[in-house]
């Protein structure tokens, strides 16, 4: 990888990891990583453009269908693809479907693009994450394996102890806090050859560990806002992002988010 190398452009396919959240603005939309990105390397380049295709709640089936052709079509520098996830997570699914999918998103924009970036996510610590682990690994095998043939990068960030760390998730226990998407946005940035500006491995400081009360509220807060209404949507065949449109579903300049959160 070309070191201080310059992109005039990225698109960013996937699920609600790459739509940003849990990166909450102040008016309710949601930032995340790849408008982190996007907005760093907007400073580079003066003509910088940027699309983000994702939408919450996506299988590889439909990113594959509905995302990829539109994003190859752009022609972008960088093309971030992101997916599967949402899959391996299911009760029941066919990894072998999830390939098949996956793999032609992949053939499909490897040409179209002077650097496709795929991922192996992170996972928070956690009974969840044990459950689904050997699922997720296969698909992350995959990946590596896809890479490979199409010189595609990596960003590894399934192997950093410090993003399965349970303090950089939200209370929904399945997407990333603003410091979460911070380092992820940093990790794909250092991926491309752009000069690091932190270690976004750095683990965080240990803290003592809530009690035992407050962890039993914490599970039955998460099982009530955020477990039953998802097993809900499982159950009756619904996604969060039905009906919903791209996040910026076109290539233009960006114009950046000032900087704030919702605290």
């Amino acid at each position: 990888m070309e070191m201080n190398a310059h992109y005039t452009s990225f698109v960013a396919v996937g699920d609600s990891f790459t739509e940003g959240m849990s990166d909450l603005l102040p008016d309710g939309s949601y930032r995340g990583w790849a408008d982190l990105l996007a907005a760093r390397l907007a400073a580079r380049e003066p003509d910088f453009r940027y699309a983000n295709l994702a939408v919450r709640g996506k299988l590889i089936g439909q990113i594959a269908a509905d995302q990829a052709p539109v994003a190859a079509a752009m022609g972008a520098d960088v093309v971030a693809l992101v997916g599967g996830l949402n899959d391996t997570l299911r009760p029941k699914v066919d990894m072998g479907h999830v390939r098949e999918h996956l793999e032609a998103a992949v053939e499909l924009l490897a040409p179209s693009c002077k650097q496709l970036v795929l991922m192996r996510s992170p996972g928070r610590n956690g009974p969840v994450m044990e459950r689904f682990r050997p699922r997720m690994e296969e698909l992350f095998l995959f990946i590596e394996e896809l890479a490979a043939r199409h010189g595609a990068l990596v960003v590894d960030l399934y192997g950093s102890p410090a993003l399965a760390d349970p303090r950089m998730w939200d209370v929904d226990r399945l997407h990333l806090t603003p410091e979460g998407h911070r380092r992820v946005a940093e990790a794909v940035w250092q991926t491309l050859g752009l000069p690091a500006e932190d270690d976004w491995r750095a683990e965080l400081p240990a803290t003592e560990p809530p009690g035992w009360t407050v962890r039993r509220a914490q599970d039955l807060s998460f099982a009530r806002r955020h477990l039953l209404p998802w097993i809900g949507r499982r159950l009756t065949g619904r996604s969060s992002g039905d009906g919903r449109p791209a996040k910026r579903p076109e290539l233009l300049p960006y114009a950046p988010h000032e900087d704030q959160r919702v605290s």
